[in-house]
Parts: structure tokens; sequence; C-alpha cells
């Protein structure tokens, strides 16, 4: 990913178009950023994270980064010099129901702040400040959810990470992928494990779940979806999907 320039970690919204997205760029603080509607995807070079409604992304500062939008999207972004989880790295966040309001109103507030002096709500400073120490008193709360895929390095394991990145419903064994870059199962076993931090069937499931967010943001058919990613059945994938992101890709299109 070429590095670009610094932008500043502002506290607003922005609406982006489908398949649209901001280049690569980095901050000089902290930030969060959520997709009110629509799946955002966040890149470094150690892999993607992705965010449907019920996640968002802890950026640290001085991260190299890029968005993409899925659906038509609004992105909230939050900028903070504090550290509430005491997180170095990016990671995707569990938002709440209240969580979710939070940064809503927070965002609007402070944009229209910016502005005009005074909140969308009708909110003062004093109460954009109250309002922020709840945010980030919910941001302490939040649990991390793995809806990272990371990158690899090794040029075979980079060729069979490609291979199914074009065809996630790919359903051969890693000892039959092997054969097709020149790689032992066992070789390959071991790459997924040092540069992947996971095994080849957690980051072939992270692959699917990424491309069935893409896939819903679209409009495509929960049926359709969880055969094009992969799933033995439909009823296998919204129990998958269930687990990772807390609710049925059904309940995710609407």
């Amino acid at each position: 990913m070429p590095e670009t320039r610094q932008r500043p970690a502002t506290t607003g919204r922005r609406p982006i178009e489908s398949g649209g997205g901001i280049e690569p760029h980095w901050h000089d603080r902290n930030q969060i950023v959520y997709a009110g509607r629509g799946v955002l995807s966040v890149t470094t070079d150690a892999g993607t994270w992705v965010a449907p409604a019920t996640r968002a992304i802890w950026i640290p500062a001085a991260t190299l980064h890029q968005h993409r939008a899925y659906g038509e999207t609004t992105l909230h972004t939050v900028g903070l010099t504090e550290n509430p989880l005491a997180l170095t790295t990016p990671s995707a966040l569990v938002v709440s129901p209240l969580l979710r309001e939070l940064i809503l109103t927070y965002t609007a507030a402070e944009e229209e702040a910016g502005g005009s002096g005074h909140g969308s709500e009708g909110l003062e400073a004093g109460e954009r400040g109250r309002l922020r120490r709840v945010l980030l008193d919910q941001l302490r709360r939040s649990a991390q959810r793995p809806t990272y895929l990371p990158a690899p390095r090794d040029a075979r394991l980079v060729a069979v990470c490609e291979v199914l990145r074009a065809e996630p419903a790919d359903g051969r064994t890693l000892t039959q992928l092997g054969r097709e870059v020149g790689a032992s199962e066992r070789t390959l076993s071991r790459l997924c494990r040092a540069e992947l931090g996971m095994s080849f069937p957690q980051w072939r499931t992270q692959l699917r779940l990424h491309e069935a967010l893409v896939l819903l943001a679209d409009g495509e058919s929960v049926t359709r979806v969880a055969h094009a990613t992969g799933w033995a059945s439909t009823s296998a994938f919204i129990d998958t999907f269930k687990s990772a992101f807390g609710h049925t890709p059904g309940s995710r299109r609407a």
C-alpha cells in the first residue's frame, strides 16, 4: 500500500458511494471509524478489517490505512487523544445499541459545532463534553471481535490466498492447493500459523465472511451469498455469520 500524506483525525461524518473509498493516509491521533450504514473495510500493510453496523474499527495514531465502502455507506469518525482500550494495533470493536447511538449523536454534534458553534441536536460545549465522556466509557467496555483478515508475506502462501480471494467458494484442501503453488500441506500450515496467526480453515472462514458482507451490502440474497461463498448450506452460513457478527445475515441486509 503506497504511503501518502497525513490527514487530521477529525470527528464527523461523510457519505461514501458504493465502491468508493479514501486513499492511504495516517493520523497523528487515534481514531474510531464506524459505518452508520453500509459496510466499511480498513486496510493496512498487515491486512484488512471489515466493519458492518455491529463493529467499529480502532485505528491507532500513525497507522497507515485506507478505506473502502460496500453499499451506500455513511462513515462516522471520532478523533481521540485518549486510548481507552490501551490498543497499539488496529482492532474491531463490538458496537452495542447504546454505543451506536453515542457515535451517531456525537459525530453529528461535533460536525455541526465545527461549522456553527453549536451541535445539530442543540448541544452546547458542556453537553458535548459529557457525551464524549460517556462514549469513552462505553468504548472501554467494548469487546474485541476477530473481523480481521491478515495478509501473508511468503510467495507460496500469497499465491494460495489469491486463489481463494478470486473464488471464495473453492473447496479444495490445503494439500490440493499446495500442489498448485508447489508447497506441501505441512509447509503451508506452518506459514499460516507464523504469518497469519491462525489456521488455514480459520483464515478461509474469515475470507468468506468478508466476501459475504460485501455481497450482502450489494443486495444479494442470503441463499445466493451462502452459495457464492462456499458454505454447504444456507443454514450453516447463517449460523456462522450470526456467531461472528451477533445477528443474522438477513437482518444485516435490512
